[in-house]
C-alpha cells in the first residue's frame, strides 16, 4: 500500500475507492473490508486550535495542573531559574512580546522535562514616563492641569491603570500558552518591590557612587525630564546647519593668526548662544587662507582670512561659495593652543572669551576639523570645557527654551532657534566686515540625519546640562571597588546566545558615562535621600536609609509624600537644615533591582541560570541588572544571557500603524491558534530580527497540519496497543533499530539546546523528521504491515512497538512548542486526568545510537529514492497507477548490494515485485551506480485485501481473491 500517511483519507480510500475495472471485485472486497487493520483514533485532523486551545485552559485550570507542577518540582534536586524581563504595564501584548515570552516558555518547559525544577516569576514594570504619559491624557482632555492634581492622587490613578493592565496582560500571555508562577508574580510597583528599590538605592548612597552632579544629559522638551538611552529611538530628520567664524583676539602662534577667524561647522544653531571655548585635534593639519575669490551668493568676505583643516578645504570652499585663496600660514592644530577667539556675539551680551582646547574627539570627517563647545549641551564638550576650568551655564530650561536671562533670545524654543540665531549671526557678520575681519554667519545649510528622539512621545531630544544624581562608573567606592572593571570582570563568567552579542554588551559597559538615575517625574519609586543645605552634602546615614525602607515596606513610596521628613531624620535633625530630594529613580534601576526581589526567595538561584530579552535590551535590561547587582552585590545577576532579534514584516519593515502591517498576537490566536504563533517562533532564527506576514503564517500553518497528521497517524496505528505486544530492542528489525537511532540523534540535539538555551534548528529538525523520516519513509513503508499483518505477527508488534516510543517521544518533545496539541495527543492516549506536561522528555535506550546500522540504512534510502522516482514517472507516464502495480527491475552497486543484504526490497520500495541484478561496470564507473531502473507491470493479481499484485492470489480456493500472507490472517481470524 503507497499512499501517503500524510492525509488520513488516504487510509479509509485504501478499502472504498475504486475505478470501473474493479467493481467486478466489489462484492468479494467487501469480505474483507473489517478484515483491515485501519488507524482509529479520536484525534482529529483538523486542529480547530481557537476553539479546543480554550477549552484545554479551562480544563488545566480545574486540574490545578500549575499547582501539580509546583508540587512535582519540589522534590527534585536541582533548580532552574529564568528571571524574567518585565514588559511594561500598559496595553495589551504586542507580538514582540509574544516572541520572548514564547520563547522564555519553551526554555522553561525543556528544563522542567529534563528533570529540574523550574522557578518562573512573570514581573511587569509599573512606574515611569508612559504610564503618567497616559494619565495625563485623560486630564488633558478634561481640561485639566496635570501639575494642579495633588501628588497622591495621581501617583494612585497611575497605580490603577497599572494594576489594570497587569491583569489584562497576564491573561494575554496565559492565552498563549505561557506556563509561570502567576500567583507569585512581581510587579514594581509592589511595596515589597520599592521598599527593595529604595534599599538598592540606600546601598549605592552609602558605599559612595551616588553623587549629585551637572553633566549634559539625554533631555525631554516635551516630557521635561531626563531620559536613559534604552528610551531612545532613532528617527532621520533635517537639521540646519551653519559655518559661523570666531575672531581671533589672542595669538598664541607667533603672528600666523593675526586677523585670522577659526570657523566652526554645526548641526544645532542653537547652541551657539551657550559656546564656551572651540576644539581643535592636536595632529590635525590646518591652514590660514585668505579668501580672493567668492561666488555671488556667498556670504564669506572677500579678503577674509580663515583658519580650517587641511582635508576639509575643498569640501568648505564648496559648501561656503568659496572660488580662490591663497595658503597664507600652515600649523599643527597643537600650535593653536592657547589662542583666544571672541563669540561672534561680543558686544550684544557674549562678551566672554572662547578659548582653543585641544580634543582628541575632533576628526576631519565633516565640518572643517574645529569643532565649537557648548558645555551644557554635548558630553565631549562638557568633559573637556570642565577640565579646563570653565563654566558650564544653564540657558535652556526644562521646556526647552531659551531661560530669561539669554540675551536677545529668552522664551524661543531651541528647535525654534534656527531662524533667529543666524540673524542675530548675520548681524555679526555685517559688523565684521566693517571693522575688516570674519565673523559670525559663513554659509547656512541643511542636513537629512538620524537624530535621537523619546520613543514615548516620538519627538526630538536635546543634550542638556542639569543638576541629576548620578552613580559613578570610575570613582572607587568606600571599600576601593570600581564600578566599570567589575562589571566588565563580571560579564567574563557569563555565556551569551549568540555568542556575538557578549562584545556588543561589553562594549556598552566600557564606553558608558556615568549612569544618570534622576528623572523629574512624578510615578515611581523616589530617590529617598536627603542634601544638606548649607554644604550642599548628600546625608549617607544608615539609620535614615533604615527608616525609609521600613516605612515603603509598609506604605509603599507613597510614604515618601505623605510621611513628615522628620520622622525620617530622627531627633537629633532639623528638617528645615536639609533639602528632601523628589526626583523618582529612572525605571532602568528599577527593573535592574528586581533580582533582589525576586532571586532571593527561598528555592530560587543567585545568579539567575538564564536571562532572556531582545536585542534592545543591551542597553537596558541586561545592562542595568548587570551594574546594579555588580554595585550592590559584587556579582553579575545572571549565568547566561539569550538575545532575540525583533520582529518585522514579510518585507523586513519595522511593524508601524501607518503602514498597516502590524500583527496582533491575538488576532494570530483567532485565526490559527496560538500552537501555530508558537510554531512560528521555533521555526524562526531568534538570533536575528524576525518576519511575519500573513503568507508566513500560512506557511506555519502547513507545516502544523504535517505535524498534527503525524500525531493522528501514530494514535490511529496505536489503537489497541498493550504493552503486552512490545518487542524487546535486540529482536526488533533492522528497519526499526534504524528509526531508533534517528530518534537517538534528535535526542542528543535536544539535549544539546536544553543546555545552551540554543533552540534554533531544534524544532524545523524535529519537523523535518517527521516529515521525511516517518512519512515519507517508516509510516509509507510499515503502513501494510499495520494495516494486514496478524496482530500476533513479529513484524507489526514491532512497528506498533515503535510507534508507542515515537508517540511518547513526539508527544514530550513536542510540549514546550505545541503546549495544546501536545497535550491533545498525550491525552487522546493516556485519557483528560494526564497531562504530558508533568511528564518528563522521553529518553532513548542507551544502545539505540548505532552509526554503523545508520549508514547502511542512509544508503538504502539513497537507493530507494531511485526506485521511487523511477516509480512516479511510470505513473505520470500511464504505465502504472499505483507503485504496488509494478514489478521493478533494480541494479545494484557492490556497495547497494552488500547494504541490501537481507532486505525485501518490494517491502522496502512498496512496489509487488522487484527483481535485483548488479550494475553494469560500466554504468558504475561513469554514473555511480546511477544505472536505470526498470519498472513494468507486475504479473499476477491483485490481492484484494492488501492491494499487492502477486502471481499466489487464486492459490487458495477458499480466498482466491487473496494473496496467501492475507489468507494466513482472514483465517486466523475467522478461526477466532
Amino acid at each position: 500500500m503507497s499512499a501517503s500517511p500524510d492525509s488520513a483519507s488516504s487510509d479509509t480510500a485504501r478499502t472504498t475507492s475504486r475505478t470501473p475495472d474493479q467493481a467486478a471485485g466489489q462484492k468479494a472486497e467487501d469480505r474483507y473490508r473489517e478484515t483491515v487493520f485501519l488507524p482509529k483514533t479520536a484525534f482529529p485532523m483538523r486542529g480547530g486550535l481557537p476553539k479546543r486551545e480554550p477549552e484545554m485552559l479551562a480544563r488545566w485550570a480545574e486540574m490545578d495542573l500549575d499547582g501539580k507542577i509546583r508540587a512535582q518540582g519540589r522534590g527534585r534536586e536541582e533548580v532552574f531559574t529564568l528571571h524574567d524581563g518585565p514588559p511594561y504595564a500598559n496595553g495589551h501584548i504586542h507580538i514582540g512580546h509574544a516572541l520572548n515570552k514564547i520563547m522564555k516558555d519553551v526554555v522553561n518547559r525543556a528544563q522542567r522535562m529534563s528533570g529540574f525544577e523550574v522557578r518562573y516569576m512573570p514581573g511587569w514594570d509599573c512606574h515611569g514616563l508612559p504610564i503618567e504619559w497616559k494619565v495625563e491624557e485623560e486630564y488633558r482632555k478634561k481640561g485639566q492641569d496635570k501639575d494642579a492634581v495633588p501628588v497622591l492622587q495621581f501617583r494612585n490613578e497611575c497605580r490603577e491603570y497599572a494594576a489594570r493592565w497587569v491583569a489584562a496582560q497576564a491573561e494575554d500571555f496565559k492565552r498563549i500558552g505561557v506556563q509561570a508562577e502567576w500567583a507569585n508574580r512581581y510587579v514594581t510597583m509592589d511595596y515589597a518591590s520599592e521598599a527593595k528599590i529604595a534599599e538598592e538605592i540606600g546601598k549605592f548612597l552609602l558605599n559612595g557612587r551616588l553623587y549629585r552632579g551637572l553633566r549634559p544629559v539625554m533631555w525631554s522638551p516635551v516630557e521635561k525630564t531626563a531620559l536613559a538611552e534604552a528610551e531612545i529611538e532613532y528617527h532621520d530628520i533635517t537639521s540646519p546647519t551653519v559655518h559661523i567664524a570666531f575672531p581671533n583676539v589672542k595669538d598664541s602662534t607667533g603672528g600666523k593668526l593675526e586677523g585670522a577667524s577659526a570657523v566652526i561647522w554645526t548641526t544645532t544653531p542653537w547652541t551657539l548662544p551657550v559656546n564656551r571655548a572651540l576644539a581643535a585635534g592636536p595632529d590635525i593639519a590646518y591652514s590660514v587662507i585668505e579668501v580672493t575669490e567668492t561666488a555671488p551668493e556667498s556670504l564669506v568676505p572677500v579678503g577674509a582670512r580663515l583658519i580650517v583643516a587641511d582635508e576639509r578645504l575643498e569640501a568648505f570652499a564648496q559648501e561656503t561659495g568659496v572660488k580662490a585663496w591663497d595658503v597664507r600660514h600652515r600649523l599643527q592644530g597643537s600650535e593653536l593652543e592657547g589662542s583666544v577667539f571672541a563669540h561672534p556675539l561680543r558686544g550684544h551680551g557674549y562678551d566672554h572669551d572662547v578659548p582653543m582646547l585641544m580634543g582628541e574627539f575632533v576628526t576631519t570627517e565633516a565640518g572643517t576639523g574645529l569643532v565649537h563647545m557648548a558645555p551644557s549641551h554635548g558630553q565631549d564638550d562638557f568633559t573637556l570645557c570642565v577640565a579646563h576650568g570653565i563654566e558650564v551655564p544653564e540657558l535652556v530650561q526644562d521646556n526647552g527654551t531659551y531661560a530669561p536671562w539669554v540675551p536677545e533670545l529668552a522664551g524661543v524654543h531651541v528647535f525654534k532657534a534656527a531662524d533667529p540665531v543666524c540673524a542675530l549671526m548675520t548681524r555679526a557678520r555685517e559688523e565684521g566686515v566693517e571693522k575688516g575681519q570674519a565673523a559670525g554667519l559663513m554659509a547656512r545649510g541643511e542636513i537629512l540625519h538620524s537624530y535621537p528622539h523619546s520613543w514615548r512621545s516620538r519627538k526630538p531630544i536635546i543634550f542638556r546640562a542639569t543638576p541629576q544624581w548620578f552613580i559613578s562608573m570610575d570613582e572607587p567606592a568606600h571599600d576601593g571597588s570600581v564600578l566599570r572593571p567589575d562589571a566588565l570582570r563580571a560579564l567574563e563568567n557569563v555565556s551569551f546566545v549568540p555568542a556575538s552579542a557578549r562584545r556588543r554588551l561589553t562594549s556598552m559597559v566600557a564606553q558608558r558615562p556615568d549612569w544618570c538615575i534622576s528623572r523629574q517625574r512624578s510615578w515611581g519609586v523616589p530617590i529617598a535621600v536627603f542634601v544638606e543645605k548649607r554644604s550642599g552634602e548628600v546625608l549617607r546615614d544608615p539609620a535614615v536609609m533604615e527608616r525609609i525602607v521600613t516605612a515603603f515596606r509598609e506604605h509603599g513610596a507613597d510614604a515618601w509624600y505623605s510621611t513628615d521628613a522628620a520622622h525620617f531624620l530622627g531627633p537629633d535633625r532639623d528638617p528645615a537644615d536639609y533639602e528632601q530630594v523628589f526626583d523618582i529613580v529612572d525605571v532602568w534601576f528599577e527593573s535592574g533591582c528586581s533580582h533582589r526581589f525576586v532571586l532571593h526567595q527561598e528555592g530560587v538561584n543567585f545568579p539567575a541560570d538564564l536571562y532572556l530579552e531582545g536585542s534592545d535590551q543591551h542597553r537596558g535590561w541586561f545592562q542595568s541588572s548587570l551594574l546594579e547587582s555588580v554595585g550592590a552585590e559584587g556579582k553579575a545577576p545572571y549565568k547566561a544571557v539569550v538575545t532575540n532579534g525583533f520582529v518585522l514584516d514579510g518585507q523586513g519593515r519595522k511593524m508601524s500603524k501607518s503602514l498597516g502591517n502590524v500583527i496582533l498576537p491575538a488576532d494570530v490566536i483567532k485565526s490559527l491558534g496560538a500552537d501555530v504563533l508558537r510554531l512560528w517562533v521555533l521555526n524562526s532564527d531568534t538570533n536575528e530580527d524576525l518576519r511575519i506576514s500573513q503568507e508566513i503564517l500560512k506557511q506555519q500553518g502547513e507545516l502544523y497540519r504535517r505535524l498534527r497528521n503525524t500525531l493522528r497517524w501514530l494514535l490511529g496505528g496505536l489503537d489497541g496497543f498493550s504493552d503486552a505486544e512490545k518487542v524487546a530492542y535486540e529482536d526488533l528489525p533492522e528497519l526499526e533499530k534504524y528509526i531508533l537511532h534517528r530518534l537517538s540523534a534528535l535526542h542528543e540535539r535536544i539535549a544539546e539546546a536544553v543546555r545552551t538555551h540554543q533552540w534554533n534548528g531544534v524544532y524545523p529538525a524535529l519537523h523535518a523528521f517527521c516529515n521525511n523520516d516517518l512519512s515519507a519513509f517508516y509510516f509509507d513503508i510499515r503502513k501494510d504491515a499495520v494495516y494486514c499483518d496478524a496482530p500476533d505477527s513479529h513484524r507489526r508488534r514491532s512497528v506498533r512497538t515503535v510507534l508507542d516510543i515515537l508517540h511518547r517521544a513526539l508527544s514530550t518533545w513536542l510540549a514546550p512548542a505545541l503546549v495544546f496539541t501536545a497535550e491533545e495527543a498525550w491525552q487522546a492516549r493516556f485519557g483528560q486526568q494526564e497531562s504530558v506536561h508533568l511528564q518528563d522528555f522521553f529518553s532513548p535506550g542507551p544502545d539505540w545510537a548505532d552509526p554503523a546500522l545508520a549508514s547502511r540504512w542512509d544508503l538504502l534510502r539513497q537507493t530507494r529514492r531511485r526506485v521511487t522516482t523511477a516509480l512516479e514517472g511510470a505513473r505520470r507516464d500511464g504505465l502504472i497507477r499505483a507503485s504496488l502495480e509494478a514489478k521493478v527491475t533494480l541494479p545494484l552497486t557492490e556497495a547497494e548490494a552488500k547494504a541490501g543484504q537481507g532486505v525485501d526490497w518490494a517491502e522496502l520500495c512498496i512496489a509487488s515485485q522487484v527483481e535485483t541484478r548488479p550494475a553494469a561496470p560500466s554504468a558504475v564507473q561513469e554514473e555511480e551506480g546511477m544505472e536505470e531502473v526498470g519498472v513494468a507491470q507486475a504479473k499476477g493479481e491483485k490481492c484484494l485485501r492488501c492491494w499487492r499484485v502477486l502471481e499466489e492470489v487464486g492459490r487458495d480456493h477458499h480466498h482466491p481473491e487473496l494473496c496467501l500472507r492475507c489468507v494466513e490472517v482472514v483465517e486466523g481470524m475467522e478461526e477466532q
